[in-house]
């Protein structure tokens, strides 16, 4: 697939106010600090699409982008900042997972993952949540560039082990790194694939 425009379109803070679903949809969350807003920018190519920030939880409200007139790009608010309170995490709740179960034309949900970091307990709350509630979704493993390819061999090995303790099959898995742009192409042809099922059954 090829990028050959991208625009922002809205952000909005409830799932009833988002653009009307005439699009399908493909949505990004992940931990704060996980690298998603980088991720956005270099599948766009575009370094400031998505704005990003050293700072954790700079996303503070669902923003959509339109693609090729095609679909939709979603930026979801990240989720596990430390700092954040109680109230604010309820809020990102609210916000984020009735946006999820609510919005009908959401193809899937690309789960960004920290592949320096063990498997965290949020990243496996949201992903067994997913199954739950039989929402598609694929990982997508960020940062790869900042370990040696036997590290993240490991990383990545001991990351299914520990999911096929609740998953048979596995979720689908990516790799990337927004640095050296790994990923970018599998990226948008996992979407691609979707988006012509979307056209068929439409049809």
């Amino acid at each position: 697939m090829q990028i050959k425009t991208i625009s922002y379109l809205q952000s909005v803070v409830h799932w009833k106010d988002a653009p009307e679903a005439k699009y399908p949809e493909y949505a990004f969350v992940g931990r704060s600090n996980v690298g998603k807003s980088s991720l956005i920018n270099m599948l766009a190519n575009h370094d400031k699409l998505a704005k990003t920030s050293s700072k954790p939880g700079k996303t503070q409200t669902i923003n959509h982008f339109v693609v090729n007139d095609e679909w939709y790009l979603v930026d979801l608010p990240g989720y596990g900042y430390a700092k954040t309170s109680k109230t604010m995490r309820e809020k990102w709740s609210k916000m984020v997972l009735e946006y999820i179960t609510h919005r009908e034309n959401l193809m899937l949900l690309f789960i960004l993952i920290d592949s320096r970091l063990e498997l965290q307990s949020n990243d496996l709350e949201i992903i067994n949540l997913m199954g739950e509630w039989s929402v598609p979704f694929a990982l997508i493993f960020t940062k790869t560039d900042k370990l040696s390819k036997t590290k993240l061999q490991k990383n990545l090995e001991l990351y299914q082990k520990q999911l096929s303790e609740f998953w048979d099959p596995l979720p689908d898995i990516l790799i990337s790194s927004a640095e050296t742009g790994e990923g970018r192409e599998q990226i948008l042809q996992y979407i691609e694939k979707i988006n012509e099922i979307y056209k068929e059954n439409k049809n």
